[in-house]
């Protein structure tokens, strides 16, 4: 059972800053932010989830029936991760690229301490065995210094797993694959690291955020693993017997001048290959839907719509469905996962060939962060524009991808990968 008090209070780039430094304190911890964000689908403005009561870590074999298992029994509030790398759960695959975050494939922990934000107001669950520090907890969070000076690196050089010409090489392979009727689109990802740096994962969230405000920000602490997201994309959101997909594929970069930034917003909308990249990407979608939805409900409220965020434009798809009682959110997960905007069609041939041509592990990259309410109810974003840590390693890494189909010309698809990685890239590159 929970203890719930409610306050009055807005939701302030100030007290944002002072719950995360609270926050830290913990050894897990989940921040979700929408970043005023208003799709018609989001039930928070954001939550904080911190102090597991149980916790569930994992590899990726049986992942899907131990998660199922820990959510019937818990029936409360669940905070984690999926990693791409449960795909070798749900299909006869295999990841066996280099790993230098060694994150868990999969990780949830059902929080002692539950924060969540809407309009004008706050709602604070605490489990009873911890109900009695919330108010000392709460003066604790509005006393809290905005900044406190934590140990950096003086300077982080970040470095390529993949260089331009491998990069050319691998996307050229991967056209041929599409040429021969393999694969329809595969999204090819590489990854940027640097090793042995201390990064403040606090402060550097809150640049990132500051530099992008995504509608699924996400600040994840596990332990020693952090995310720090910028994630304009939702994975899958469950309200009763909606489930609701909302795939990102189409990329255009802002620009300073209004007039030509809207040139670029139609120049968007009316491009052949962007268009076809998402049509087949909502395709896979509603198929994955199909198999979990109750017959005819699957539906595609938008298609290929424009959306504007502060580094890029992104062209989005939201398709929807009903789902029957006994269909459980776990099983939803799995019968979707992973996403089809992080894959390519068809989906397992193209996991295959992305295992094949990238040089480094995924993880909880291109995977989902999100929560279970305790009427089985979720919410999951898509970890991309995210900077993933392992503070005892002093590793640190980003990846960025993009849709590769036939019409792909390898010099704008490497340029687009700059763009994606330009927020981190400027977050790290000035701790």
């Amino acid at each position: 059972m929970r203890h719930i008090v409610t306050k009055n209070i807005q939701l302030t780039t100030s007290l944002k800053t002072r719950l995360l430094q609270w926050a830290r304190q913990f050894e897990e911890v989940v921040w979700l932010d929408s970043n005023e964000h208003s799709d018609g689908h989001s039930s928070y403005k954001a939550i904080l989830a911190v102090d597991a009561f149980t916790a569930i870590k994992t590899d990726s074999k049986h992942a899907f029936e131990k998660l199922e298992e820990y959510q019937t029994l818990s029936k409360d509030w669940l905070f984690g991760y999926l990693s791409y790398d449960l795909k070798n759960d749900v299909e006869r695959l295999k990841s066996e690229n280099f790993d230098g975050l060694g994150f868990p494939d999969l990780y949830f922990f059902q929080p002692k301490k539950i924060f969540l934000f809407s309009e004008d107001e706050v709602t604070i669950q605490y489990l009873q065995m911890v109900d009695d520090e919330i108010e000392s907890d709460w003066e604790e969070i509005m006393k809290k210094p905005e900044d406190e000076a934590h140990d950096v690196s003086e300077a982080i050089k970040i470095r390529l797993r993949t260089s331009k010409g491998a990069y050319a090489n691998k996307v050229g392979k991967m056209l041929r694959h599409i040429e021969r009727g393999d694969i329809y689109e595969a999204n090819f990802c590489q990854e940027f690291f640097a090793e042995n740096v201390t990064i403040d994962p606090v402060r550097s969230f809150l640049h990132l955020n500051e530099i992008s405000t995504p509608p699924f920000a996400t600040f994840l602490k596990l332990n020693t693993h952090f995310a720090l997201s910028s994630s304009p994309e939702r994975y899958l959101k469950k309200t009763g017997a909606t489930v609701v997909s909302q795939p990102i594929k189409g990329t255009a970069k802002r620009l300073i001048d209004p007039v030509a930034d809207g040139a670029m917003v139609a120049q968007l909308e009316s491009d052949p290959k962007e268009r076809s990249e998402n049509i087949m990407i909502t395709d896979l979608v509603r198929n994955d839907l199909s198999r979990i939805a109750e017959k005819g409900s699957v539906t595609v409220d938008e298609l290929c719509k424009v959306y504007s965020f502060k580094q890029v434009h992104h062209m989005i798809s939201t398709i929807r469905c009903k789902v029957a009682e006994d269909v459980t959110p776990v099983t939803i997960l799995k019968n979707t996962f992973p996403m089809g905007s992080m894959t390519g069609a068809p989906k397992v041939a193209a996991m295959k060939i992305i295992e094949e041509l990238e040089e480094a592990k995924r993880g909880l990259y291109s995977g989902a962060v999100g929560y279970f309410t305790p009427y089985g109810d979720f919410d999951f974003n898509v970890i991309i524009r995210s900077i993933l840590y392992n503070a005892d390693e002093k590793y640190v890494s980003f990846s960025v991808g993009g849709a590769i189909t036939a019409n792909s010309i390898i010099e704008n698809e490497y340029e687009e990968c700059l763009l994606k990685a330009k927020a981190m890239r400027e977050v790290l590159e000035r701790v």
